[in-house]
């Protein structure tokens, strides 16, 4: 059996075996909005660039040669894009809206459903637009294999090796 880390008391002594942090609910939301605050920059930036890039398409010349599927993917991928931003942006809106009401705990577990749907749907917004751009510049066959190769990785990294690293490290506790 492994044994657990001990930590002094303000005398020095040794009190015993402990667990996690020490810290109130109030310093843990504390700590976990800072954590969820430095997620959200990386995927704001990356839904705000992905969304950038396909509502300038629209105006360039190859647009209008666009077939209906292409026009269909794009239409997905912008709508959906614009979509992402809403549960990416949500979380800053809740804060502001609710800073000082004493309920941190409570807004932290929202933004953070808010930021995991966002993260779903920022990987789909991602396989949605490499799908109309492989389509454009290569064939219809190897555009799918490339993207199908592209989703795996995505869901391999943002999804099932979080998965796996939850299940694996989280300690599991006697009841």
């Amino acid at each position: 059996m492994a044994r657990r880390a001990e930590s002094p008391t303000p005398s020095g002594a040794l009190p015993g075996p402990r667990d996690g942090r020490e810290e109130s609910p109030e310093e843990r939301a504390d700590r976990m909005w800072a954590d969820l605050l430095q997620e959200l920059r990386v995927a704001q930036t990356g839904v705000q660039i992905l969304l950038g890039v396909l509502l300038i398409a629209v105006f360039q010349p190859l647009f209008t040669d666009l077939g209906d599927t292409d026009r269909a993917l794009y239409v997905g991928a912008v709508t959906l894009g614009a979509a992402t931003a809403g549960p990416l942006i949500g979380p800053v809106s809740l804060h502001r809206l609710v800073a000082g009401r004493h309920i941190k705990p409570q807004a932290v577990a929202l933004a953070s459903l808010m930021t995991k749907t966002g993260i779903v749907m920022l990987a789909a917004t991602v396989v949605l637009t490499l799908l109309l751009v492989l389509r454009i510049a290569t064939d219809d066959a190897l555009a799918l294999w490339l993207t199908t190769g592209i989703t795996v990785w995505v869901a391999a990294l943002w999804f099932l090796l979080p998965a796996w690293a939850r299940r694996h490290y989280t300690r599991r506790h006697p009841t």
